[in-house]
């Protein structure tokens, strides 16, 4: 490899066996997503021989790979956007809004994901309904009170109001919001449910994981047996705390990953899809309504990708 300027990168393709551009890619920028590899393809920031490629291009020994990194900003500088999207909004009044979020979408802009966030599609939400995000503690993130990863689908409450943020973030940080998650896992658990108390970090070698570490921040995950299929289980994960990746990093450590984890899951060589993620669904939140005191509680049926897994599962079976 060689650095010719200070954001362009050059690689010689020299493996005896073929791979796809995108991974590639990924395994030479260890620090970015396959998310962010992605948009870097698709803005043809990246070049094979001289031509852009597409993501799925297979390499031959000989090949010259030219990657133009896009220069970073300060998230914290920026504003997002509004965007206009089909967004399922499960429950909306002046202070609070909860949205079933679909797979395939960030919660909230980033460095390299500036667009197409569930943040610019609230914006424009509120907009045409003449209200507003609360402002949030960070620029790129009005309204958002926590969050799900880019492929875990489900139940979100987002603050329109400055004092629905705030006690909606007192609620989750003193375990007063109840949250669960249906997920699809690797192997049959036996038993009818159990407790994962286990401190969680992020990863020393590969910064986009998190690993289960005695020197991390204290996790707590509940979890219960929904159903068992032959070689997987459909497990009820409550959240006590809320740390990044929690139930992927601890379903990883009771040795029953999520099932299509692409993360946590890379050992398990049968998929069911490509590039959908994990197999983890938020079904059911409860909080207090920040405002008028009301207990609240919302579920989300699991999606139709999921659901079609599940009945095949049973099909197998049978």
């Amino acid at each position: 490899m060689t650095e010719t300027n200070e954001m362009k990168f050059e690689f010689d393709f020299q493996a005896d066996e073929s791979v796809r551009l995108d991974q590639f890619v990924t395994e030479k920028f260890t620090r970015e997503s396959r998310t962010t590899i992605k948009k870097w393809i698709k803005d043809k920031l990246v070049s094979v021989n001289g031509k852009v490629a597409k993501a799925s291009l297979p390499l031959v020994k000989g090949d010259k790979v030219v990657v133009q990194k896009p220069e970073v900003v300060n998230a914290e500088d920026f504003i997002p956007d509004p965007e206009k999207m089909d967004l399922d909004i499960v429950f909306e009044d002046d202070d609070i809004l909860v949205v079933n979020k679909p797979v395939n979408l960030v919660v909230h802009p980033s460095v390299n994901h500036r667009t197409n966030t569930l943040v610019n599609g609230l914006l424009y939400h509120v907009q045409q309904n003449g209200s507003q995000l609360a402002i949030g503690r960070e620029s790129y993130r009005p309204g958002i009170v926590h969050r799900l990863d880019k492929d875990t689908t489900g139940l979100l409450v987002v603050a329109k109001s400055q004092v629905a943020l705030e006690k909606l973030i007192d609620q989750v940080a003193n375990h007063e919001m109840k949250r669960i998650y249906s997920g699809l896992v690797y192997g049959e658990i036996f038993e009818a449910g159990g407790t994962v108390n286990v401190p969680i970090r992020r990863h020393e070698k590969d910064r986009l994981k998190f690993e289960a570490n005695e020197n991390g921040r204290h996790a707590v995950t509940h979890f219960s047996v929904k159903h068992r299929y032959v070689g997987y289980t459909l497990v009820n994960f409550q959240l006590e705390t809320g740390r990044t990746h929690q139930i992927r990093v601890h379903a990883q450590f009771m040795g029953h990953p999520i099932v299509d984890d692409q993360l946590y899951a890379r050992q398990y060589k049968e998929r069911f899809f490509d590039d959908e993620g994990q197999l983890l669904h938020a079904h059911h939140l409860e909080l207090t309504h920040p405002v008028t005191g009301e207990h609240m509680a919302f579920d989300a049926p699991i999606p139709e990708h999921f659901q079609a897994i599940l009945d095949d599962l049973i099909w197998k079976r049978a």
